[in-house]
């Protein structure tokens, strides 16, 4: 079976990564994984919304219109710039998460960008800084 498919026994191949937690050459599966999630709610949530009366919270993260840069090539971007670790893309999931179940709103095509691009920001300054200073 080849490296980083389904059903292989190392988990940290599975997700893009060697043994110690270094990313394997190439996008990591986690940045795929991330963005089909996000598509997915995005997707799914704009339908709901489309077809019922249930009204969007507008939040300072939305958009007067949708950015040109689909989710996937947004994820890889962030990756490739703001090299931050491993770990901050699925906390920053977390974070989007806990967000909108707090604020009781939808992610959509007009948020979703804004959002993501934060909470990478917040999951790394928590994550990586923190580690940062303990190393000092």
């Amino acid at each position: 079976m080849a490296k980083g498919k389904a059903g292989e026994s190392n988990p940290y191949t599975g997700l893009g990564l060697d043994e110690s937690g270094n990313w394997l050459p190439g996008s990591p599966r986690v940045l795929s994984l991330l963005s089909s999630v996000l598509e997915r709610s995005v997707r799914g949530n704009e339908k709901l919304l489309a077809g019922s009366k249930i009204k969007d919270v507008i939040t300072i993260f939305h958009g007067s219109r949708a950015p040109s840069l689909n989710l996937r090539q947004y994820v890889e971007r962030i990756f490739k710039y703001c090299k931050c670790s491993n770990s901050c893309f699925v906390v920053a999931l977390i974070y989007i998460d806990r967000f909108l179940q707090r604020i009781d709103a939808y992610l959509t095509s007009l948020s979703v960008h804004r959002l993501l691009i934060t909470s990478v920001m917040v999951a790394a300054k928590f994550m990586d800084d923190q580690w940062g200073v303990q190393a000092l």
